[in-house]
């Protein structure tokens, strides 16, 4: 009997929202749980798994041979340094910071042409810098879901490339841009407003010049953010 890899709720998601079919490029594929789930279930007809780091990529190759899955090109590299646009048309970077992921995209600049590549994003953290970096290098916003994965709500984004530029506002940037009807909109709203609520409590006991003019900021985005969740 086959042995099945199953996944945590984050992975899960990101598999979900893979196209069937496609070729996929997994960027810090860490233990490959991802490429060897879907080609198990047959869901791509292949992938490269790619890490920056020996060890995890001995893994990912572990990872392959426990579930009996082939078709995986094993890649050494530094983000998408040493992958070519036509190995691949879903590229997946997750788990990892936003500003690792903008370091990635800025050193793959085919991802920003639009003619073939989709891509899935799951920043850990600085979502909102990550969207605001996509929307002025012109990718453009297709879908964003929301999942709980232990005790967290993470974001993942399906961008493309070959938009036009455009600058998002702060809430946009902090809370989404193709969220609305995400069932767990509401809790992340929630989240950012209270994280801006907490960040303005801590410039109020600041000695900075600007502490408390910045506290102001901080607390009015709150508020538009509570009077958005309050709207849905």
């Amino acid at each position: 009997m086959e042995r099945r890899l199953q996944l945590q709720p984050r992975l899960q998601l990101l598999a979900d929202m893979v196209p069937e079919g496609c070729r996929l490029a997994d960027v810090g594929t860490d233990h490959g749980y991802l490429p060897v789930y879907l080609l198990q279930r047959r869901r791509i007809r292949g992938a490269v798994a790619a890490d920056i780091g020996a060890e995890p990529l001995a893994h990912a190759r572990r990872t392959a041979e426990a579930y009996g899955v082939e078709g995986i090109d094993f890649r050494l590299c530094d983000g998408l340094r040493d992958i070519a646009p036509d190995e691949a048309d879903t590229v997946v970077i997750a788990g990892m910071g936003g500003e690792t992921i903008i370091a990635i995209l800025e050193g793959a600049a085919w991802t920003k042409d639009g003619a073939h590549t989709l891509l899935l994003l799951q920043p850990m953290t600085k979502a909102a810098d990550l969207r605001y970096w996509l929307a002025v290098n012109g990718y453009n916003f297709t879908e964003e879901r929301l999942v709980w994965d232990k005790n967290y709500l993470y974001p993942v984004l399906r961008v493309t490339g070959g938009g036009t530029p455009q600058a998002l506002t702060e809430r946009q940037a902090l809370t989404g841009v193709a969220l609305d009807n995400d069932p767990l909109y509401r809790e992340y709203l929630t989240q950012q407003a209270d994280k801006l609520r907490r960040t303005a409590e801590g410039l109020r006991r600041s000695a900075k010049p600007d502490a408390q003019q910045r506290a102001d900021a901080a607390e009015a985005l709150a508020r538009e953010i509570e009077e958005k969740r309050d709207t849905l």
